[in-house]
């Protein structure tokens, strides 16, 4: 296991760990995050293509606002794309966030991400007792790396038994991703043999955004952890497909609810290449 202290401008300071070992389940990465009980002001969390859970296993409970400004508490579970820019508060916060591909979310949450409708609910909504007994056996150790093989079998056990995704809409999110959020929806419905409104449906449904929308949070991603590596803002419109700096200016606004310069400085995207090591562009 990895384990790194991240120090923020200001002085607040994250232990962040990650997995030396690649997850046993495709489409799940996990990382563990440890505070030093000065947090209280809050972290913004930007939107990322990936479903993401929050297990709490601290003192001192995060308290996470959606964009909606709803204040939640404990263990929780955002939709893709996180339904906008979320905060974090608190002190003592110990957790590990989990990200899964939407390929996968569908069988381990038990639900379609569509029903989340880009919100943050609590894992107990969705898993009722569930929820807790991992939360007991997860207080039970103390390492990180006996703490993410906990998870990895729960999920693992989870996502045998649950609902799956379409492969011809697996084979569309990947093309999506492996394409960086370039590619055409009526290419991908083309592709596959479907009409466009067959695409959209399924999905919507199965991955929790629309096709469009999904291509648009990928290059998005792409775009602000250039920004974050401190490349140019007209160089990272050209180099991600947007057609110039208002277009990008626009989408990042959208996403994460700051400018292009702002979202540069933002902390937690220079922890992604820590906690998800080869994910991020290193600043």
């Amino acid at each position: 296991m990895g384990s790194t202290v991240l120090e923020r401008d200001v002085g607040v300071a994250w232990d962040v760990a990650s997995s030396v070992r690649r997850s046993g389940v495709s489409g799940v990465t996990m990382a563990g995050f440890r505070d030093d009980g000065t947090a209280a002001e809050g972290h913004r969390l930007i939107p990322h293509p990936a479903v993401t859970l929050v297990l709490d296993l601290g003192a001192g409970s995060p308290v996470v606002e959606d964009a909606a400004g709803r204040r939640h508490r404990g263990s929780l579970v955002a939709g893709l794309g996180l339904g906008g820019a979320v905060w974090v508060r608190g002190q003592d916060i110990e957790c590990v966030q989990v990200r899964l591909s939407p390929v996968v979310a569908r069988a381990i949450l038990g639900a379609a991400p569509a029903e989340l409708d880009g919100r943050v609910v609590r894992l107990e909504d969705l898993w009722g007792g569930q929820a807790s007994r991992l939360g007991e056996r997860l207080g039970e150790v103390s390492s990180w790396e006996d703490r993410f093989a906990l998870i990895e079998a729960a999920f693992a056990r989870r996502r045998e038994a649950g609902p799956q995704v379409e492969p011809e809409v697996a084979w569309a999110w990947r093309r999506i991703v492996a394409g960086r959020g370039l590619v055409r929806v009526e290419r991908l419905a083309a592709e596959l043999g479907w009409s466009r409104k067959r695409l959209w449906s399924r999905f919507h449904t199965q991955i929790g955004l629309p096709p469009k929308r999904a291509a648009k949070l990928v290059r998005f991603d792409r775009a602000v952890h250039r920004l974050a590596a401190w490349h140019d803002a007209a160089g990272v419109a050209a180099d991600c497909g947007y057609t110039d700096q208002s277009h990008l200016h626009r989408d990042v606004m959208e996403f994460a609810g700051v400018t292009p310069a702002a979202v540069a400085r933002e902390p937690f995207l220079a922890a992604d290449d820590v906690a998800w090591p080869g994910r991020a562009v290193t600043r």
